[in-house]
């Protein structure tokens, strides 16, 4: 069998087009793009800025101004990129779209039209008629994984992997992101037919660029439950002639079928060596005193009480939620989701203070605070803190621009950072947790917002 990416197609697109685009990165690193396939016409400026990345792996980052992680962005927008994967994944399957390119296009370009498209699609959502279950990668893509299988109705079912250890559960799926600075991912479940089945498999990452950790996954699962279709979508796919060969060579293996679904293909060729430390210079740090607000949230959600631990040995007995879908949802789930956010975004929408507001959601922490954000009315701007180590350059063609590190309010063991936040640029900021153990645990996150000069940080607590 042959590897597939499938791309639209539209009379007033020219799909063998291709572009050349080089990136300074820094002085001493570049990275050149071959565009194969855009078929949507979208900017290469409205998708991603280019940054270096702190991991001897791989020495660039293509950040996002989809994901609504390491940028800030309009939260319909980054619900436009789960949406978008939906749409393809529908046509794929033979289904009629309805939506057009310039549509699409304006959809990521002004965040008017994607609240629209999106709240179009969210009213009807492509119907499935064959079971299917979608996977979203941990930790950057698990808001994009979600916001794809949202957009279904039919016999589907999400998970998305974790990085981190449940004691009293025993991981279903275990698999390396190799390139990654925390390589490990897991699938926890809590029902053992979960992911059990013959059906399609949807594995849902931002961006492929080896295509190793699909690979990675595809063999646990298939060694545990054998099927024949696995689909991978992406924003972003630069895979090598050897790497989709590699795609070739598993599925005569296995016996099965891989195709590739992706907004944006092309080739990559990269001058210069990886950043091996981070930089000593970050941001500005204010020397005023926020106001400090707490908010619990706990009765408006469903928890399952599983416990974690760290390396340092210590415990974080908080339940998780339900809705993450980290442990297994369906699409019989997602209307009573759906109305559970509406009624949080109601009460932290009337808890605003000021007219430019951030959500940030924590980790992998991402898709529930991104839809509350977008109902959260005007003015919101929304993003994520994140493991990702990235060097900031204070240029405005490079993507990071400051930094904020702390340790993280779940594990002290590891180092958390957000990016891109100027004194002054916010009125107030909601940051949205799902299981702090402590007040101890949330200071480093309490000091590094502080330095942020942003008056009123709401805290929400799930």
């Amino acid at each position: 069998m042959k590897t597939k990416t499938i791309l639209p197609s539209y009379s007033d697109t020219n799909l063998h087009n291709m572009r050349r685009q080089s990136f300074r990165i820094l002085d001493d690193l570049e990275v050149s793009i071959e565009i194969m396939n855009n078929p949507f016409d979208l900017p290469l400026e409205a998708l991603f800025q280019m940054a270096a990345r702190i991991n001897k792996k791989r020495s660039f980052l293509f950040v996002s101004k989809v994901l609504g992680k390491h940028l800030p962005v309009n939260p319909y927008i980054s619900l436009m990129g789960g949406a978008i994967l939906g749409l393809l994944y529908y046509k794929l399957e033979g289904y009629p779209i309805s939506l057009d390119q310039t549509e699409i296009k304006s959809a990521f370009q002004d965040p008017k039209v994607a609240e629209k498209v999106f709240r179009s699609i969210k009213s009807n959502p492509f119907q499935l008629s064959e079971p299917t279950l979608f996977i979203g990668f941990a930790e950057t893509a698990t808001a994009l994984g979600t916001s794809m299988f949202d957009v279904f109705s039919g016999p589907t079912k999400y998970i998305h992997t974790t990085r981190e250890n449940v004691t009293n559960k025993q991981p279903s799926i275990v698999f390396e992101e190799e390139h990654s600075h925390a390589s490990a991912h897991r699938c926890y479940i809590t029902d053992n037919h979960f992911l059990k089945g013959t059906e399609t498999v949807v594995l849902v990452d931002d961006e492929i660029t080896t295509g190793k950790t699909a690979l990675n996954i595809i063999r646990d699962l298939h060694a545990k439950s054998p099927r024949h279709k696995y689909i991978v979508a992406s924003l972003l796919d630069w895979r090598s002639e050897e790497d989709i060969e590699r795609f070739n060579q598993v599925e005569r293996e296995l016996g099965i079928s891989i195709t590739c679904l992706t907004f944006l293909q092309g080739r990559i060729v990269v001058n210069g060596g990886p950043v091996d430390r981070p930089s000593s210079k970050t941001c500005a740090n204010s020397k005023s005193e926020p106001t400090i607000l707490h908010y619990s949230i706990d009765h408006m959600f469903k928890y399952i009480p599983f416990v974690s631990s760290f390396e340092d040995g210590t415990k974080n007995v908080r339940p998780y939620l339900m809705e993450t879908g980290r442990f297994g949802i369906t699409g019989n789930d997602r209307p009573a989701i759906d109305d559970r956010i509406s009624k949080c975004a109601s009460v932290l929408k009337s808890q605003r203070c000021g007219q430019r507001t951030l959500c940030m959601g924590t980790g992998e922490f991402m898709y529930l605070p991104m839809r509350i954000a977008a109902e959260m009315g005007e003015g919101i701007s929304y993003q994520s803190s994140t493991r990702s180590p990235i060097h900031p350059f204070d240029d405005d063609n490079y993507a990071i621009r400051n930094v904020y590190s702390f340790q993280s309010q779940d594990d002290r063991s590891v180092s958390n950072f957000f990016y891109n936040i100027n004194i002054g640029m916010y009125d107030e900021v909601f940051v949205f947790l799902e299981r702090v153990s402590s007040s101890e645990m949330l200071t480093p996150l309490t000091d590094a917002l502080k330095g942020t000069g942003i008056p009123i940080i709401h805290f929400v607590h799930f």
